[in-house]
């Protein structure tokens, strides 16, 4: 004999109610605005230690504190804008390596910095603990970098 799970309720089970943070995450955008001192070289040091994301293969999730490291050169990155775009990762299936890379590319392409630097310090996992650094400089007009 077979036993059948009683159905459930409907109160078991509310309709899932998408939060303000989770739209703000989802619609969010690598917002810029003009450089206040265009011209001069400064550095930007960010650091975002609550970023997440889920290890492709098995689905645990990965942990690690973000370094970002910029130049700009006529537009910085917004830093809520930021902090939502990283936030963006959270449930996204994506290895140490492509989510450092990926976050350079997507920064890149936002503000078109003179210098960047993104590095992803994950917190050790089954003894493995891996850093991933990459790096942007901006070519000069005549096709080298600086």
């Amino acid at each position: 004999m077979t036993q059948t799970p009683p159905p459930a309720s409907a109160s078991a089970n509310p309709p899932t109610e998408v939060k303000y943070g989770e739209r703000a995450i989802a619609e969010g955008e690598l917002l810029t605005f003009p450089n206040p001192r265009p011209g001069r070289r400064y550095t930007i040091d960010i650091s975002l230690p609550e970023f997440t994301c889920k290890c492709p293969f098995s689905g645990y999730p990965d942990f690690a504190t973000i370094y970002l490291s910029y130049v700009p050169d006529e537009r910085v990155v917004e830093l809520k804008a930021i902090k939502l775009y990283i936030n963006g990762y959270r449930d996204r299936h994506i290895s140490h390596e492509e989510s450092v890379n990926q976050i350079l590319d997507d920064l890149v392409a936002a503000c078109d910095p003179l210098e960047m630097t993104v590095e992803g310090d994950f917190s050790p996992r089954g003894n493995v603990h891996t850093v991933v650094k990459v790096r942007h400089v901006k070519p000069l007009s005549d096709g080298t970098g600086m």
